[in-house]
This record gives structure tokens, C-alpha cells and sequence, in this order.
């Protein structure tokens, strides 16, 4: 495990039961190196739409409990809590669930039906495969998926 999963597998296992508590969803937290420094990055969710004010309660809320846990070991980090937002790309079975019966935008690694992009609807989801509905029903590996995210209209 690279300190990056580490930092996160620590944090998720110390916060998760705060913001639950709070009444939101721990989704994800990515620790990484960015040009301003290291960033923490809590991803919250909700029975509806997260925002300014979450964040900033939920942030309040795991300040202290992230400085007494010490996750990073001294190295100091910006604290960033967040949405997953409109454009969030699916990390694991909880995105996919999410949004079975929802319209998808889905980027492959390599050409289905001479296509690297479609828009279809999601079916069903497993381990190891999608189902998606666009004209016809098309069964997608995991593995061959660069990324899926829910389809935004305008």
C-alpha cells in the first residue's frame, strides 16, 4: 500500500463515523502531492445536494479529529472537503448502484462497436461488468472502462 492509500485508509476509518453522524456519506478521500502542497480531499454525500454550508460544517467537524490522528505523520496538508459533484467519476460499487437506471457518459480504453464514447443507460452493474442500454444492450468489462460518470444535460 503507497502512502497515498495509507493516508486514506487511516482517515476513512477515523472520520467516517463523525460525518456519518452528521448525517452525510464519507465517499472517498484522496491525499495527494499539488503544487500548492499536499491536499486531503474529503468527498461527502447526501440525501440531497451537498453544499458550501456541509462542507464547511463537516470540515469543522473532523478538524481536530484529523489533528489528534495525525494521518500523514507531521507532514503538513490543506484540508479540503467536497461534493462529489455533477462530472464525479465512478470509483467503485457505491457510484455504479447509484445510478443504475441513469443515463452514463462512458470513455473505454479501446473501440466497442467502433466507438471509445457512448451515452447509454446503465443497467446493471457487477464486479466484473457493466449492462448499458443505448440502441441495443451492451455488456461493458470494468476493465475496459478509462471512465464513467453520470450524463449531464443542459
Amino acid at each position: 500500500m503507497n502512502k497515498s492509500n495509507s493516508v486514506s485508509q487511516k482517515c476513512k476509518q477515523c472520520l467516517r463515523p463523525i460525518i456519518e453522524d452528521l448525517g452525510y456519506e464519507l465517499v472517498d478521500i484522496d491525499y495527494e502531492k499539488k503544487q500548492t502542497g499536499y491536499n486531503l480531499t474529503v468527498y461527502i454525500d447526501g440525501n440531497v445536494p451537498i453544499t458550501l454550508d456541509d462542507c464547511e460544517k463537516v470540515h469543522k467537524a473532523i478538524d481536530d479529529p484529523l489533528d489528534n490522528l495525525d494521518p500523514t505523520g507531521n507532514q503538513s496538508y490543506i484540508l479540503n472537503v467536497s461534493s462529489c459533484g455533477l462530472d464525479w467519476s465512478f470509483r467503485g460499487e457505491r457510484d455504479y448502484k447509484k445510478n443504475i437506471g441513469e443515463l452514463v457518459d462512458i470513455s473505454l480504453y479501446s473501440k466497442v462497436d467502433n466507438k471509445k464514447t457512448l451515452t447509454a443507460t446503465l443497467l446493471s452493474y457487477n464486479e466484473q461488468n457493466i449492462v448499458v442500454k443505448d440502441k441495443k444492450e451492451i455488456t461493458l468489462p470494468i476493465s475496459s472502462i478509462a471512465k464513467i460518470c453520470k450524463h449531464i444535460e443542459f
